[in-house]
């Protein structure tokens, strides 16, 4: 009834805001990524419930360097959210500055992981927990980088003048990714580091 009297006086009636399509396909996206991640979580269980031991003798993880790496990625969780937030209330400026510091942030924790993959003392091939620790690790890995050469995207984009209306969603859809990162991570270091 009130959208009837409001077209008889030459009023438009509200339309419902639809969500963003780049957020709902990034959401989509995480959500196959989730699955994915679900498998390798579903297949280190299942070989941890048949081993006699686990992790075998001489599987050596480093708890509380990976403690530290973990505090830092999940730190720019923080920052990349502080960077969203800067943008939506127009403080490019402040947004621009942290995203760098995530990507550093993220930066220090790829040096990490890295740095963990030539000190362990063995490889891929020794054992399941080595093979299953090499791989999930080295594909959240990847996941990592690709935040990260995201962030470089986003950079970029707010090089220009403001006003790009595409910016703020850009924007949310890199933070999205990077919170799902940090989150995957959380449940790698307490399965692998923690859990055993």
């Amino acid at each position: 009834m009130t959208q009837a009297i409001a077209v008889q006086q030459g009023v438009e009636p509200a339309r419902p805001q639809r969500p963003n399509l780049l957020s709902v396909g990034v959401m989509i996206w995480l959500g196959s990524e989730l699955m994915f991640f679900s498998g390798l979580f579903a297949a280190y269980y299942t070989i941890r419930a048949h081993a006699v031991t686990w992790p075998p003798p001489g599987d050596h993880t480093d708890t509380i360097e990976e403690a530290i790496f973990t505090f830092i990625l999940v730190l720019s969780s923080f920052t990349m959210q502080a960077g969203v937030w800067n943008e939506e209330h127009g403080r490019r400026t402040a947004a621009r500055w942290w995203v760098v510091l995530s990507f550093l942030l993220g930066g220090a924790f790829v040096l990490g992981q890295a740095a963990d993959w030539l000190i362990v003392p063995y490889s891929a091939s020794t054992d399941a927990f080595a093979s299953l620790f090499f791989v999930m690790t080295g594909i959240h890995g990847l996941h990592v980088i690709l935040g990260l050469v995201a962030m470089i995207g986003l950079m970029g984009r707010m090089v220009g003048q403001p006003g790009d209306p595409g910016e703020r969603q850009v924007f949310q859809a890199v933070s999205y990714y990077w919170h799902f990162v940090d989150v995957v991570w959380i449940g790698l270091y307490s399965t692998i580091f923690l859990v055993h």
